[in-house]
C-alpha cells in the first residue's frame, strides 16, 4: 500500500462537534424560512377600475356546521358527499350536501340541501331541501357545473320493491331562477 504524499486533513474526520454545528445550522434554517413565508396565491385577477368590487365569501360553507332536517333517533345524520359552486350568480360559492342518518343496516334515504353563508359570513345556513329523505332517495353522484346542480337519483317504482334494491333512475338537474330552485327532470328517467 502507497501512501498519500498530502498529509491528513483535520476536517475529514467528523467528531461530534461537528455534528452539532450541522444540526444547529439546519435548525436555524428550517426555524428562519418558517418566519419567511410567500404571499398566498391567488387565481384571481386584480380588478380593474371598471370591474365594481363587492366582498364575497371565498370558501364554500362546511356542512359540519349545519344541523339538518333529520329525525334519525339513537344515531346521527352524517354528510356523504358535497360539492361546491356558485349556484346563483353572486360570486359567492354555495354548498350542495348530500346527507343521511348513519343507519347500522339498510339503505337510507338521502337528503340533498344548499348551503349558502349567512349574512356575518361565518355561519352556514341552510337555503333549500332539493330531494327530501321522505321520498326514499338515494343519490349516486352529484356536481355543480356552470351553477346548475346534476344529480343521478336512485329510487323505487313502488312500496312493493324491496329498498336494498332501487330500481328507477333519474338525471336531475336544478338551476337558480327567479328566487328558488327549478328542477328539471330529461325525459331518460328509466327502471335499472
Amino acid at each position: 500500500m502507497q501512501q498519500s504524499a498530502v498529509p491528513e486533513l483535520a476536517h475529514t474526520h467528523t467528531r461530534p462537534i461537528h455534528w452539532l454545528a450541522t444540526a444547529t445550522a439546519v435548525a436555524g434554517v428550517v426555524a428562519f424560512s418558517s418566519i419567511l413565508q410567500p404571499n398566498p396565491a391567488t387565481a384571481a385577477q386584480a380588478a380593474g377600475p371598471e370591474t365594481q368590487h363587492t366582498p364575497a365569501a371565498t370558501t364554500p360553507p362546511d356542512p359540519a356546521h349545519v344541523d339538518f332536517p333529520l329525525e334519525c333517533g339513537p344515531v346521527k345524520a352524517i354528510v356523504v358527499k358535497k360539492t361546491s359552486g356558485d349556484l346563483d350568480g353572486d360570486g359567492s360559492p354555495e354548498t350542495v350536501a348530500v346527507v343521511h342518518c348513519d343507519s347500522p343496516m339498510g339503505t337510507p334515504p338521502d337528503g340533498v340541501y344548499v348551503l349558502t353563508h349567512a349574512k356575518d359570513n361565518a355561519t352556514p345556513r341552510l337555503v333549500a331541501t332539493l330531494v327530501d329523505p321522505k321520498d326514499s332517495i338515494t343519490v349516486s353522484d352529484i356536481t355543480v357545473s356552470d351553477g346548475t346542480i346534476d344529480a343521478e337519483l336512485l329510487g323505487y317504482s313502488s312500496n312493493d320493491v324491496p329498498r336494498c334494491c332501487p330500481d328507477v333512475k333519474e338525471s336531475p338537474k336544478w338551476q337558480w331562477k327567479n328566487g328558488t330552485f327549478v328542477r328539471t327532470t330529461p325525459s331518460d328517467a328509466r327502471s335499472v
